[in-house]
């Protein structure tokens, strides 16, 4: 959340008291939204923990998700170089677009939020039938033969570059990935988790 420091700076005069905001997925980086909120708006934002709108349509605050329950939880907020624009970074609890889509400006998502993308399909094949999808065949054969497929994955993936085979050397990197993201869901873990480490180590 922005501190007394960065609230004292924000310039509401230039603005005339309506901020433009960007909200952005915290993990994907896929813009969501934009909208503006004045000095009440951003108030409650800040106090409630999820993303609340002046609506100039129906002139009044209007919290997102306040009717489809598709909330955006705040992780972050951050002003720009000029203080007259918001950028938050944010959790959505479902699609975040009235017309049932991720973002209001899809198909627009890059290469990262792809991923993600894909991470949440593999997620949600946890549950599937085992004969209905390679990805639930996987996570019914356990845990040691997902992570014997990682390292067939990553002996071939070293193979295609040793012998300078680019197209080979993506087509079996994009197989390591996968199966690497499929043993990291069958651990509950995420790539948030693994660059969350990654950054530590970068410190």
């Amino acid at each position: 959340m922005l501190t007394d420091q960065q609230l004292a700076r924000l310039d509401w005069v230039k603005t005339d008291g309506m901020m433009p905001v960007i909200v952005q997925h915290a993990v994907s980086g896929e813009v969501l939204m934009h909208a503006y909120m004045n000095q009440q708006a951003l108030a409650q934002t800040q106090s409630t923990g999820r993303v609340t709108f002046w609506s100039r349509t129906k002139q009044r605050l209007w919290t997102k998700g306040e009717s489809s329950a598709h909330f955006l939880n705040v992780v972050s907020i951050t002003p720009d170089c000029d203080n007259d624009t918001l950028l938050v970074l944010a959790q959505p609890q479902g699609p975040t677009c009235h017309q049932g889509t991720s973002s209001c400006f899809a198909p627009a998502a890059s290469d990262w939020g792809f991923l993600y993308q894909l991470e949440q399909l593999l997620a949600a094949r946890k549950q599937a039938d085992p004969a209905s999808s390679y990805t639930a065949s996987l996570y019914a054969s356990g845990t040691k033969r997902i992570a014997q497929k990682v390292g067939e994955e990553g002996v071939e993936t070293a193979l295609a570059a040793t012998v300078h085979d680019r197209d080979e050397l993506t087509n079996e990197a994009s197989d390591l990935i996968y199966h690497l993201l499929v043993l990291l869901q069958d651990q509950d873990l995420d790539l948030s988790a693994v660059i969350g480490n990654l950054r530590q180590r970068h410190k």
